[in-house]
């Protein structure tokens, strides 16, 4: 079985009529990507030469963190904003050209809503929380492909701890890190959690989610 039919398999049963599994063509791609290729269709591109220098268990948890970003409806979108943005502001210069008042105030709201998109679009505090909303979701599925909560932590905390240590850009080196350390807090109430409801046989501590 191929590196893609084997990631394939772990799409959830939900996921696995409209979202594909690709290798990235290009030029220099990140790690993994996310592209919506159709109204209901979203496609997952592996960059295959970095991808396979990474652990089985990290792989794992790191493909199930961009499903979980699928899951969660918060995959980049096709740049709209940026078209609405140009067409807001071409058509506000029009109309104060024609001084059309009405159609002013339209072309305005339209750029405004536009860079308020954008804005939000490229906040880095909103790509943070979205990326910390899909790393639960990838606990969640890694525990339905039979992982245990603790190995599910260890594996996405030693997943992070790898991208942290390859990543040479500093500000996506700093998401990563932010995310372990939510991951952490996570792990802390899982383990709260787990030790009440089984005893302490079987707990997931701060310092394994580490790998």
């Amino acid at each position: 079985m191929s590196e893609l039919q084997r990631l394939k398999s772990l799409l959830p049963p939900e996921n696995q009529s409209w979202v594909f599994v690709e290798p990235a063509s290009a030029i220099d791609p990140p790690l993994i990507t996310i592209e919506e290729i159709g109204r209901d269709e979203v496609e997952i591109q592996v960059n295959l030469d970095l991808w396979e220098n990474f652990a089985i268990d990290h792989r794992n948890l790191i493909f199930w963190h961009e499903v979980g970003k699928i899951q969660n409806d918060s995959i980049p979108r096709d740049g709209w904003e940026m078209a609405a943005l140009a067409i807001g502001l071409g058509g506000a210069i029009g109309e104060l050209w024609v001084q059309d008042g009405l159609l002013l105030l339209l072309a305005l709201g339209l750029s405004g809503f536009a860079g308020y998109r954008l804005y939000t679009k490229n906040n880095s505090e909103k790509k943070l929380v979205d990326s910390i909303a899909a790393d639960e979701r990838a606990i969640d599925i890694a525990c339905r492909f039979g992982y245990s909560i603790p190995n599910a932590y260890k594996s996405l905390g030693g997943a992070l701890k790898e991208l942290i240590e390859k990543t040479r850009k500093k500000r996506q080196r700093t998401i990563f890190e932010d995310r372990l350390e939510a991951l952490r807090r996570s792990a802390e109430k899982a383990r709260a959690e787990l030790s009440q409801q089984e005893g302490d046989g079987q707990s997931v501590t701060s310092e394994n989610i580490y790998g």
